[in-house]
C-alpha cells in the first residue's frame, strides 16, 4: 500500500504551529494536485488529508481521482 496525505492548508509547518485557526485551502485545487500526482505515480492507492482537510476536500479528491 502506498499513500499520500497532504495538507489542505498552504501554510508552512512553522505557520501552522503558530496558527490559532487552520485555513481551508481550496478543495478543488487540492483535488487537482492529487489527480496530477496520481497520473504521474499510479501506484499511489491511498489518498487522504491532514491539516485543514475536511469532508469537502476528500469528496473533491475522490471525484478527481476515481479510476
Amino acid at each position: 500500500m502506498r499513500g499520500l496525505r497532504a495538507n489542505a492548508s498552504r501554510c508552512s509547518h512553522a505557520e501552522l504551529d503558530e496558527a490559532e485557526e487552520l485555513d481551508d485551502g481550496d478543495p478543488v485545487e487540492l483535488a487537482g494536485q492529487y489527480s496530477t500526482l496520481r497520473r504521474r505515480y499510479p501506484w499511489i492507492n491511498v489518498l487522504g488529508g491532514c491539516c485543514g482537510t475536511d469532508h469537502r476536500h476528500i469528496a473533491q479528491i475522490a471525484v478527481a481521482c476515481q479510476g
